[in-house]
């Protein structure tokens, strides 16, 4: 095990680099997906509603991988029978949109939920005091839901930290990628393994317990 160290530490720490940096950039993107199909689903209009369910629905009913490889073959697959023979995506690209598209069905949600959670008493005044519904939202109710919606949030940043992992089907050097070429050089699938596991748990530990804390501090807030 000290021999993987010393030899592939480095190649190891820059896999977990990349790998918090695809998760990070995907819940970006997965938040803005989120908030944007969460409002589909609380708002009044029933073309929306169906909107915002079917999107949840779908993404949530195929399982990443599937999705990882629909973006990362067969979309350029399809772009290029339509004459865009140059097309690619990149790994980086096809697994942030894959990862994105995925995180986002479930970050909208938990931001539903939060939206769901505030009372609509909050909005009522909020339009009795001229607010349109967007200001009222804006302004209103996402300030309060954002402080139930953090715990699910960081929650669902270490679940995404994982689901990185299934990204190595397409070339994309994260963690367990690097792994699998280490095992391969090394032969020693039990010392490899063991280590990558054992970064895995430091980040995702850590995540845990900052996700506990910040939700007893809101509870403290409340």
């Amino acid at each position: 095990m000290l021999a993987i160290l010393k030899s592939y530490g480095v190649m190891l720490v820059l896999a977990m680099g990349k790998t918090i940096e695809l998760c990070l950039i995907s819940l970006l993107f997965a938040m803005v997906i989120g908030l944007i199909f969460a409002l589909c689903n609380v708002a009044k209009k029933r073309a929306l509603n169906v909107v915002g369910t079917v999107y949840v629905d779908a993404v949530r009913g195929v399982p990443l991988i599937v999705l990882a490889y629909f973006i990362y073959f067969g979309v350029p697959a399809g772009v290029q029978a339509a004459g865009a023979a140059d097309f690619r995506l990149t790994a980086l690209q096809a697994g942030v949109i894959a990862l994105s598209m995925n995180c986002g069905a479930y970050m909208a949600e938990i931001i539903r939920a939060g939206i769901e959670s505030v009372d609509r008493g909050q909005m009522e005044a909020a339009r009795s005091l001229g607010l349109t519904y967007g200001m009222g939202m804006r302004h209103i109710v996402l300030p309060q839901a954002i402080k139930t919606m953090i715990p699910s949030i960081i929650n669902q940043f270490i679940i995404t930290l994982k689901d990185t992992s299934i990204l190595s089907i397409i070339g994309f050097p994260e963690l367990t990628n690097v792994g699998k070429t280490i095992m391969g050089n090394t032969i020693k699938s039990l010392e490899t393994w063991a280590i990558v596991g054992v970064m895995y748990l430091i980040v995702i530990i850590s995540l845990s317990k900052a996700s506990k804390r910040v939700e007893r501090r809101l509870n403290v807030g409340r």
